[in-house]
């Protein structure tokens, strides 16, 4: 006769299963990185991982994501600036904007084209403002993308950041013609004004990743009957970024916890 193991079929300490699959399920379908995770469901960020590893779930950094396929691998040469203010990364990202009745990416392709059709169609002008340490962004939906828009907008990015304690010192952009010109120079005064290498987004990496961040978790992440009703969750959304959504890339922390000196602060 052959002896047992004694060891119990259901470890009791292993996390229960359906709290397993609600967290693979935040991961695959959301694309959260442990950190969200623990923050969503309340769990420590050492449970999250153990789970994550257990399924050999890639990491977040692994992954192609436009695909979701496990292609991509850290950049070695991923740097931070020091303190808020020694950097802040200026972008514009053009958004299509959704047709009265909803779009094609959540009604389908029948419905969306047809409503596109009826309704027109043209971009939304997304400028954003990120402090490469902190995070903090400063972000406005705008109609175009000319050089008078963008020297305005820079101007109240840098009246944000002021409030919030942080004193800027220079500004990376890329090359587009809004950010050469003497608009913009004139907006920027006395800032060092850093500009990124042509054909390498990669160098303006921190509002890249913001981009990717709004897309997935506010663009698409719900389905919008008009571009004015998403428009209008924005700013929540905006806050919820800043504020409240933990962050893997600075610890864990939220952008506004990172700025020590931010308004309100005590520490």
């Amino acid at each position: 006769m052959t002896d047992h193991s004694s060891r119990p079929r259901n470890c009791p300490k292993r996390t229960p299963q359906r709290l397993e699959r609600r967290i693979v399920k935040l991961r695959y379908c959301r694309r959260w990185g442990p950190h969200r995770i623990s923050y969503h469901l309340g769990i420590p960020r050492s449970t999250v991982g153990r789970v994550l590893n257990r399924y050999r779930m890639p990491l977040l950094a692994h992954l192609d994501q436009a695909t979701g396929l496990p292609v991509r691998r850290p950049d070695p040469h991923r740097y931070e600036h020091a303190a808020p203010g020694d950097l802040v990364h200026v972008d514009i990202k053009k958004l299509g904007r959704i047709p009265d009745g909803g779009g094609h990416r959540k009604l389908g392709r029948t419905i969306g084209n047809h409503n596109n059709k009826a309704a027109g169609r043209g971009y939304a002008y997304l400028h954003h403002a990120v402090d490469d340490h902190s995070r903090l962004a400063y972000s406005e939906i705008c109609t175009d993308e000319r050089k008078e828009t963008a020297a305005a907008f820079w101007r109240r990015a840098l009246i944000f950041f002021t409030d919030a304690g942080i004193t800027v010192t220079a500004v990376l952009t890329d090359n587009g013609g809004c950010y050469r010109s003497k608009d913009f120079a004139a907006a920027l005064g006395n800032l060092k004004h850093r500009r990124t290498r042509p054909y390498r987004p990669q160098t303006n990496g921190k509002v890249e990743r913001f981009n990717r961040t709004l897309a997935a978790e506010w663009a698409y992440a719900a389905t919008y009957l008009s571009d004015d009703a998403r428009a209008a969750t924005y700013p929540e959304w905006l806050h919820h970024y800043n504020h409240h959504r933990p962050h893997s890339g600075i610890g864990g922390q939220t952008p506004a916890a990172r700025v020590h000196n931010l308004t309100g602060k005590n520490s």
